[in-house]
């Protein structure tokens, strides 16, 4: 396959930093692996090599955190997507990254398969949470646009809240004890009602806030 993109580390441990290069230094999807203890290092190596495509940066660093230094890298180069890579599942973390600028939220237990298919699902244009995070963000949110006791009946909320655990409709035909007919019978409601057309959109809306 054709290198097609660089990317950069910034995650302060080693033993994680070395981890996710030695990873990514033998993907032919990816063309060069820069990795950085901290943002000043990033930063001073870029302003000779150029921002890289994708950034994956921790939060909790020493001097610059992660949020700080992707507010940065945003001004600088806005075409660049970041993915947060962190120990942080809270809330407040969260959204402090996403309205910096990140593109994905990914947790560090992720598997390392898992987070390589997060930087290919957003180098093809789309977003990735990790499935827990992106239920933080679909709580969010979701309440305070939508009051499903009006829009949305309990079995259709069952059914959201199933969409966006990751479940096949398969397998919220056996969750709930009904046919895959009833499955698909209720997401065209809850699209039709919520005005999506998929659960990608969904969690779309819910990640811009559009709900």
């Amino acid at each position: 396959m054709k290198r097609q993109f660089d990317i950069a580390i910034i995650e302060d441990v080693e033993d994680i930093r070395n981890n996710l290069k030695d990873y990514f230094d033998i993907r032919p999807e990816i063309s060069a692996v820069y990795a950085y203890d901290s943002m000043e290092a990033f930063f001073g190596h870029s302003s000779l090599k150029g921002i890289p495509d994708i950034a994956l940066c921790d939060i909790g660093l020493p001097g610059m955190n992660g949020i700080e230094g992707i507010k940065m890298i945003k001004s600088i180069a806005p075409e660049t997507d970041i993915i947060m890579l962190t120990v942080f599942s809270d809330t407040e973390k969260i959204f402090q990254s996403l309205s910096a600028g990140a593109t994905g939220y990914v947790l560090k237990n992720t598997p390392l398969p898992e987070i390589l298919k997060a930087i290919l699902d957003i180098r093809a244009g789309g977003s990735y949470m990790t499935p827990s995070i992106a239920r933080k963000v679909i709580d969010r949110f979701v309440p305070d646009k939508i009051n499903f006791g009006e829009k949305l009946t309990t079995k259709e909320k069952h059914i959201v809240e199933a969409l966006t655990d990751g479940l096949s409709y398969k397998l919220i035909a056996a969750k709930l004890n009904i046919s895959m007919d009833t499955v698909r019978f209720h997401i065209k409601n809850i699209y039709r009602k919520l005005h999506v057309n998929s659960k990608a959109e969904v969690i779309g809306k819910a990640y811009r806030g559009e709900l």
